[in-house]
Order: C-alpha cells, then structure tokens, then sequence
C-alpha cells in the first residue's frame, strides 16, 4: 500500500512517501521553491515523492492530509456564539476555505497527464502531530504532546501512544495557545517573519527574569495541565488578522493588542537597536513558556506514569526547552522528530491513515536519521562543474576529484583545522529544518573568532544567535552535562564548563550548546569527517550551520555551487569533488 501524506496550507508545505508501513521519502516545499516556510499546495514535494520511488499518482493508494475542517465543530461553533467575533474575520476565513480547490481538483491541475484513482483521507491536525512522533519513535508506549499555534482549531493535545494507537485525553482549543503567546511576543520584540521564535529563544540567554510576573499575567496555568491566555493582550480571537498561506511565505498579521505595551513598555521598532530592557524581555518570554511546558508535563507524567516522552508541534521546536526535560520532569527518555512542526504533519497523517487501516499492522520503522530527500550522483556533480567551469575559474578555484573515502575526511579535516570555512554537500537532503551533515557549512568549533568569521563571510545574522555542535555520539558524557542521543539538534544541553574553553564557537553565552549527535550507522561519512577532525586537534565535534545565505537550505548541486561562488566560503565538497579556493589557509 502506497501512501502519500502531505501538509498542506500551513507554513512548511511538505510531502512524504510511505510504503507498507516504512518511509520512502520526505521533502519541504521551500527547498524546491527556494521561498522560506513556503506555504500552499506542495506540488513539487509530491513529484519528487513519486519519481524517487519510481510510481506514478494512480499508484497511490490513499493521500492523507494533516487537517479536517470537520473537526471539533461543536467547539467552533460554540465559539462564535458565545463570543461573537468581529464578522470580517468570520468571512474571511470562510472566503479562504472557499477559495481552496478540493486536493483531487489540484491534483488534477498539476498532474494533467497523470490520474489519481485512490483515497483522500483526512486527519486532524493535532492527530497527525501526535503520529508523526510516535509512531515513528523507538517508543512501545509513551505520553504523547502536540503544542502549536492553532490547527483545526486546537492548539495543543496530549494522550497516550500504546502499540499503533494514539488515545487523546486531553486539548487546548482555540483562541488560548502557547505558540500565539511565543509569535506574539517575537513580533512584540520587533521580529516579524513567521519562523522568527528561534531568535527570542537566542537572545534569552542575555536577560534575566525580569518580567516573569507580567508573563505570569498573560498566561494563566490550570490545574489539568493545561494553560490559557489573558485574551485582554490579544487580536486574534476577535479581530481579522490578515493571513497569507498560499503560494509563498507565509504572512501574519499583528497578533497583540496595543494593553501589551501598557504591561511591557513601547514595541521594539525592526531595525531598533536591541537592550537590556529586550533581553530581559525575551528571557522572561523563554521562562514562562517553559513554566507552562513543565506544569503541562509534570502533570502528565503523574496521570499516565509513563516515563517516555514524545513531543510535536511547532513548540516543540523550541530546543532550550526539550534539553531541559530531563532536570525538570521525571520523564527519562524523549523523542522528537526532525521535522516536529507543521512540516511533520505529513508523516503524522500518512502514519496515522496507515495504522487505522491497518491496526494490527507491526510498528517496523523507526525514524533514527533525517535523510529522506533528493540525493545526486558524482556524476550529475561533474556535469554541474562541467557547465559552471568559466564561473569556478573566474572565481581562482581549483577543482579535483577524490575517490578515497580517507583521503577526503582527512583533506577536508585539515582545512577545517586551519580555519576555513568549507561548504559540505552529500548523500540525501534532511528532512526538517535543521543542516545534520548532508547541507552544512562546518568549521573549527574552538576559534574565538569564528562566529565572527562565519557571519562576515556568509550567514549575515545577528550576532547573539549561537552556532551548533555536532558531536560523536560516543564522545557526548565527555563534553556536556546530559547524555542522551539527540539526531536532530532538538536539545540544548550544557556544556561541561571545562570544556567551554575549548569550544568557544558553539558555547552560548549561557554555556550552552543546540547538540546533534553522530553515529557512523546513520552517516558514515559525516561520523569518519568529525572523527578526522578528532585525530587532528583532540576536539570530535565540528561547528554545523546550514548550507545556505538567506534562503531555504540548499537543495541541488547547482545552489550549493551557487552559493559557495557568491560568498567567500574556502571549500566546497560535493560528494566526492572538491572545489578549493586557491587563497585557502594551509597551516
């Protein structure tokens, strides 16, 4: 049986593959489109699914997607009646809904020469949430939680996973959510992209808590577990907030209310020159998410006593906070997927079709690496090089092939120890949004001035933003303080403090580091790179940055050339061709 799950009209449209239960292939919209978060039909995703596996849409047998406008209509409508929202917002999204051809109309748009015969199943969004980690976790039975901003008008739930079947117990409904009070507080902080959380999460470590009782005022705990907004602070439930989430990135709409700034202070401008007074501010936004994420957890854990943890939604991006379960819960193993935000709906409402179809179906597969995307021979690389050959010599670059395996960890090793900066491009694309050694951009993680160096030369980002370690997965007790596998850098751990010395590019201000964690049976050739590099210096962690410049992850070879060309990175290895800057450090 042939599944094809997508995510689709939420930011990160995605696509995947299942067959017979096992993951064939999965893939972000944004990497095709090159759009940020691109939100809308994922049409070239959905292609790429189907060429991989060599089948075409009438082999399909169900298409599953990560939503149901069906679901919880009672609460919906309950909703308008009780609180009688502003009339524009009604019909605009009634007008949206409207506006949007049905999947098999789409379908047939973007695949005129194809035809699909099978199934349109929808799942609710939380549902596929809660799929999309469990049932791809090495976990038999685990507490479950979805925490996000809104989808089919729930912004959080929670159960328990047993064998193949997820049983909700529990919801957090429209308009109350902890991701709107996280979005809201980053435009509030004068961040106003979708996506942009992350930079409140790195500019937390410099403030303190001075704000926590104000934040204690906008979120209110309650004794289930769960939690819910001082709606006096917020748009969203009674005015239109304007929207946009189709057809490139998506666009929100201002989410507080003018009282925010009475309880804070002014609203931070863009381009306004960021203080202590912000800091402070961010910080207090991290703590009492995480107040509200461990009072949830805690209490979940006493219900179920269940000591495995797996977590989705688009909170449970929020690293800071996953690396601290451990310390402020009793649960002692957690599991979260690559692609825990919307993007990982996909896999969620594929898995969740799948089991309900076939309940007493062996759980096989469990999602241990990333690597679920387009991946291009040496062959289709020599000819990208062939065709870009002016623009390598324009550029004083000299190119060669190396086709021993050690050779090229320890060449590629040796310019990372001297300094450089080198573009790293192999084997299948990841799936999520993280760089896990098949799109990066590695350096020496111990050179003070590497931050610096990596900005300057490429990523141009705000310099309180902190770089990752990745690390072998044998080494981790060795350099930080917990000691857990964490694949998809969604846990920020500390770092033993008599290390930080040692690993001053990726030791946040806090003495903390976003880890992934390496083993050679998930990629081998990243796992004997970062070994390389521990030979050399006594260091088995290699700074990791997406292979990118303000724009998605790079994709094909051709962007990843693209991009090594335009900037003033130092090497490229692209599979086994190696492109090297003739002004290159050579200790």
């Amino acid at each position: 049986m042939n599944i094809l799950g997508i995510n689709a009209y939420h930011g990160d449209s995605s696509a995947c593959l299942i067959k017979n239960g096992q993951l064939i292939s999965a893939v972000e919209e944004e990497r095709f489109r090159r759009i940020k978060h691109w939100a809308g039909f994922p049409s070239e995703s959905i292609k790429f699914c189907l060429e991989n596996a060599n089948i075409s849409l009438s082999d399909i047998d169900i298409l599953a997607i990560n939503q149901d406008s069906k679901a919880n209509i009672w609460k919906k409508i309950g909703f308008t009646l009780a609180k009688r929202p502003d009339l524009k917002m009604l019909l605009d999204r009634a007008k949206n809904k409207r506006e949007r051809a049905s999947v098999e109309d789409q379908l047939k748009d973007l695949f005129p020469d194809q035809t699909f015969t099978g199934k349109v199943v929808f799942i609710e969004h939380h549902e596929a949430h809660l799929s999309s980690a469990f049932h791809v976790s090495p976990f038999d039975n685990a507490t479950v939680v979805s925490v996000d901003g809104f989808g089919d008008f729930a912004s959080g739930a929670w159960g328990v996973g047993k064998g193949t079947d997820i049983e909700i117990d529990g919801r957090v409904y429209f308009p109350h959510s902890l991701g709107i009070f996280y979005q809201a507080l980053t435009q509030y902080l004068g961040f106003p992209h979708y996506g942009d959380e992350y930079k409140v999460m790195g500019l937390a470590p410099y403030g303190k808590p001075t704000y926590i009782e104000e934040m204690r005022q906008i979120v209110l705990l309650k004794e289930d577990g769960g939690y819910q907004l001082n709606l006096d602070y917020f748009r969203h439930h009674k005015e239109k907030i304007d929207y946009e989430w189709d057809n490139g990135s998506p666009q929100i709409g201002e989410l507080f209310s003018p009282k925010l700034a009475e309880l804070l202070g002014s609203i931070r401008g863009k381009e306004e020159k960021l203080t202590q007074h912000h800091f402070d501010i961010a910080h207090s936004i991290q703590k009492m998410y995480e107040e509200a994420f461990f009072h949830l957890l805690n209490t979940l854990h006493k219900k179920h006593g269940l000591d495995k943890l797996a977590l989705s939604g688009g909170c449970a991006m929020n690293s800071v906070a996953n690396g601290k379960v451990y310390r402020n819960t009793p649960f002692k193993n957690i599991y979260i997927q690559s692609a825990a935000g919307d993007a990982g709906g996909a896999i969620g409402a594929a898995y969740s079709a799948w089991y309900k179809l076939n309940p007493d179906a062996e759980r096989s597969f469990v999602m241990d690496h990333a690597y679920c995307g387009p991946e291009f021979s040496n062959d289709e690389i020599k000819h990208i090089i062939g065709t870009n050959s002016s623009k390598i010599e324009t550029e004083n670059c000299t190119v060669e092939f190396v086709d021993n395996e050690d050779e090229l960890s320890q060449r590629t090793a040796s310019y990372i120890a001297d300094g450089n900066v080198i573009g790293w491009f192999q084997g299948k694309l990841e799936w999520g949004p993280r760089a896990l050694g098949n799109r990066s951009i590695l350096c020496d993680p111990s050179r003070a001035d590497m931050k610096d160096i990596l900005n300057l030369k490429i990523k141009r980002r705000e310099s309180f933003r902190p770089f990752a370690p990745s690390i072998l997965r044998e080494e981790v007790s060795n350099w930080f303080e917990e000691d857990d596998d964490v694949p998809f850098m969604m846990q920020v751990f500390q770092i033993r403090e008599e290390k930080r010395p040692e690993l001053l590019a990726v030791t946040h201000v806090d003495g903390s580091g976003r880890l992934q964690t390496v083993t050679e049976e998930t990629n081998s050739r990243y796992y004997h790179l970062i070994k390389a590099f521990d030979k050399l210096t006594g260091i088995p962690i290699l700074l990791n940055t997406s292979f990118n410049e303000n724009e998605p992850v790079v994709c094909k070879p051709q962007e990843a050339l693209d991009c090594f060309l335009r900037t003033k990175m130092d090497v490229l290895v692209m599979g086994n061709w190696l492109i090297t800057r003739k002004s290159v450090n050579k200790n």
